[in-house]
C-alpha cells in the first residue's frame, strides 16, 4: 500500500513539474543553452569546446537512464519552479545533463545571468551546485526518445569512432537531452565524452603532415 501511495505521489509531482516545464518552454521562444563552439566536425561526431557553467545538481544511486532521468528531473524541476527558501522561479535551460557513472548526476544549467550567491537555497538538501570548468567533448547526436539501450549503442559508436581517429578520451561520459517531455517530433539527444584535446591536435597535425607529403 505504501509503495502505491509513494508511486502516486511521485507521479503527481512529475506531472506538476512537467506542466510548469511546458509553461516555461511556451513562454520562452529560445531557451538558453550550454554554450559551446564546434572546433572540428567528423562524419559521425563533433569536437566541441564548452564554456564554464554553473549547474544545479542531484546525485542519484542509480545507473539507469530511465530511472535517473525521471527522478532527477522531477527533483531539480521542483527546485527551479519554486521549491526553495524564496519560492523563486528560475528560468529553464537546455540541455538536461546526466553523467554516465555508477552514481549518476542529473544537472540543470543555471542561467548565465545568475551567480552562485544569487541562488536560493533548495528545499531538498540533496541538491548542490557544481561549477563545470571549460572542457572539450566529443559528441554524437541521435533522435527519438533516449533509452538505456540507445545510449549504450551510441556510446559504443562514439568510442569506436574516436579510436579510429586516434583521439583519446577521459572515460567521462554525459547524456544531453534537449526537448521537453511533450515534444514528439524532432527530438535531439546526445552522448558526449570528455577528450584529451592534445590527442585531437596530434591527429590534426598528422593529417596535415600527410597532406603536405602528397604535394
Amino acid at each position: 500500500m505504501r509503495r502505491i501511495v509513494s508511486a502516486v505521489l511521485l507521479l503527481s509531482l512529475v506531472s506538476v513539474c512537467l506542466i510548469y516545464y511546458s509553461k516555461s518552454m511556451a513562454s520562452n521562444q529560445r531557451i538558453e543553452e550550454y554554450p559551446y563552439e564546434v572546433i572540428n566536425a567528423y562524419q559521425s561526431f563533433e569536437i566541441r569546446r564548452y564554456e564554464e557553467a554553473l549547474f544545479s545538481s542531484i546525485r542519484l544511486n542509480s545507473t539507469s537512464y530511465k530511472q535517473g532521468s525521471s527522478k532527477g528531473f522531477s527533483i531539480l524541476a521542483n527546485y527551479i519552479f519554486g521549491g526553495n527558501d524564496r519560492k523563486q522561479r528560475i528560468a529553464m535551460t537546455s540541455p538536461v545533463t546526466m553523467t554516465l557513472e555508477d552514481n549518476m548526476r542529473v544537472m540543470f544549467m543555471i542561467p548565465n545571468s545568475l551567480e552562485r550567491d544569487d541562488m536560493p537555497l533548495p528545499n531538498d538538501r540533496l541538491i548542490d551546485f557544481i561549477l563545470e570548468p571549460k572542457k572539450t567533448l566529443a559528441v554524437v547526436t541521435f533522435g527519438g526518445w533516449a533509452s538505456d539501450k540507445k545510449i549504450a549503442k551510441y556510446k559504443s559508436r562514439l568510442t569506436e569512432a574516436l579510436s579510429n581517429e586516434g583521439i583519446q578520451h577521459e572515460n567521462k561520459f554525459f547524456v544531453f537531452g534537449y526537448n521537453p517531455p511533450y515534444e514528439i517530433f524532432n527530438r535531439r539527444n546526445e552522448v558526449a565524452v570528455e577528450i584529451l584535446y592534445d590527442s585531437v591536435e596530434s591527429e590534426n597535425s598528422t593529417q596535415m603532415n600527410s597532406s603536405n607529403r602528397k604535394r
